[in-house]
């Protein structure tokens, strides 16, 4: 696929889930599919005619078992944010349908402790996950994501110290 091609494919509508914990830090989890550092939020495609806080929750319940009754909305991003996959991945991932993601972001509290978090879940995403503080966030998430996560954690600022 020329990088011409590539422009001309839409964006896949997303939603991403940034579960912050009573002390402020945010569940971040390493991908099961990557032999590389890939550190990420929860996140994932809109189903459609599927409402984008209702596909947030069942992200964040798909991929850390934690479900609805444990969190708390705390906000949304304003708009959508986009970023483009590297050029090696564009006609690998999502049968080659999509040139990267246009996501919608929700701020959420986890009111729940860490032993209600599972991801061995039945299509597990994650091989391990952590708790970062959001000033470490953006540092640690795969290099074609950082801007939006940048993004995430600007939107989300004066929320992440209000627990």
């Amino acid at each position: 696929m020329t990088p011409q091609d590539t422009t001309q494919l839409p964006y896949r509508p997303c939603v991403g889930v940034m579960l912050m914990n009573a002390k402020g830090d945010i569940f971040v989890g390493q991908r099961k599919d990557s032999e590389v550092a890939a550190w990420q939020m929860p996140q994932g495609g809109i189903d459609p005619g599927e409402d984008p806080s209702d596909a947030a929750l069942r992200e964040l319940w798909e991929e850390t078992g934690v479900t609805g009754d444990l969190v708390e909305v705390v906000g949304q991003t304003a708009d959508w944010l986009f970023y483009d996959l590297p050029d090696h991945l564009v006609g690998k991932v999502w049968k080659g349908k999509y040139r990267g993601q246009k996501q919608l972001w929700f701020l959420m509290r986890f009111k729940g402790d860490d032993s209600q978090i599972n991801i061995e879940t039945d299509h597990p995403e994650f091989s391990e996950w952590v708790w970062l503080p959001a000033d470490q966030l953006v540092d640690n998430i795969v290099p074609f994501k950082r801007d939006v996560y940048a993004a995430v954690v600007d939107s989300f600022k004066g929320d992440l110290c209000a627990v």
